[in-house]
Formats: structure tokens, C-alpha cells, sequence
């Protein structure tokens, strides 16, 4: 069991390497369960947790989504230990990358986000990037918790409408 624990950060760490912008725990899982590198879910969490714990990799949470970046120790880890992934599963990913890339890069360039604030209100925070540049970083306070909600899932929807809509007025 340890070494498919260790295969799996392995896998992990030479797909967030892959790319130049966080992957989802989704994202992860649905590649490794889909492509039956494992069958257990559980296991992948577990891998994912350790690796957070020893600073392999970090983690931030996007309204019940954890957003995953490879650190420096984490990039040195894979240098060393590259080779023990299997050439067919690097090839694997490599061309996973290449075709879901877009996809990848698409859901999690918008992200939606509320909170409570010290005031007592809610606070809406949506950002748009492009390539780890941002586009659009707004927060927005509202009173009902419904309300941001609401506004989350509408950026979501409508955000290409919404900063297309900004850059006209204010250009």
C-alpha cells in the first residue's frame, strides 16, 4: 500500500507540475479514478493530505473546492523521484495535459466565493484570470447569505457577459 501512496503523489505532483495554474481536487481525482490508476477515492485524499502536510504542495479552498499548486520542495521532490513514474503513465498525463488542458485552465479561471464579514454582511468575492494574470478581483457586500450565493453562481454563469460589459463602460 505505501507504494501506490507513493505512486500516487508521484502522479499528483507530476500533474500539477504539468501545468502553470492550480488543478482541483476533482480535477485529480477524476484523472487518476478515471484513468483506474486507483479505484478508491479515499486513497487519493490521503496522498493529497500527507503531501499538503509536508509542504509538497499547497492548498487553497475556493467556496467547497480545494485549489492545489505544487511548491518548490514539491518540484525538487519530483526532479529526484521523476523516473519512478512509470514512462507510460508520464506519456499518459502529458497527453491528458495537452487535450484537457483548456478545460482544465477554463474551471478554475473563474472562481466564486462568499463570506461573512465583520459587519454582519455578506461578502461576494469573484475573480476572473487568464494565464495567472486577474482579470477581474471584485468584492461585493450584500446583507442576505442567500444574496451572495446567488451572486456566486451568477458570476459563474455570466462572467464573460459581466467583464465584457465593464471593459465597455469603462474604456
Amino acid at each position: 500500500m505505501h507504494e501506490l501512496l507513493t505512486l500516487y503523489k508521484l502522479i499528483i505532483l507530476y500533474m500539477l507540475n504539468g501545468v502553470d495554474f492550480p488543478l482541483t481536487r476533482i480535477q485529480i481525482n477524476d484523472f487518476l479514478l478515471g484513468r483506474e490508476y486507483t479505484t478508491n477515492f479515499l486513497n487519493v485524499q490521503q496522498a493529497i493530505g500527507e503531501m499538503i502536510e509536508d509542504g509538497l504542495v499547497v492548498s487553497q479552498s475556493v467556496r467547497n473546492r480545494s485549489h492545489l499548486s505544487i511548491t518548490e520542495e514539491g518540484r525538487r521532490t519530483l526532479d529526484f523521484f521523476k523516473g519512478d513514474i512509470n514512462h507510460d503513465i508520464r506519456t499518459d498525463i502529458d497527453r491528458f495535459l495537452r487535450e484537457k488542458g483548456f478545460e482544465l485552465r477554463n474551471e478554475n479561471s473563474v472562481l466564486a466565493d462568499y463570506s461573512k464579514a465583520s459587519s454582519g454582511e455578506y461578502e461576494a468575492h469573484l475573480i476572473a484570470k487568464e494565464k495567472n494574470i486577474t482579470l477581474v478581483d471584485l468584492k461585493i457586500s450584500v446583507p442576505l447569505e442567500e444574496t451572495a450565493a446567488s451572486i456566486c453562481d451568477h458570476w459563474m454563469e455570466k462572467n464573460q457577459e459581466i467583464y465584457q460589459y465593464l471593459i465597455e463602460q469603462l474604456f
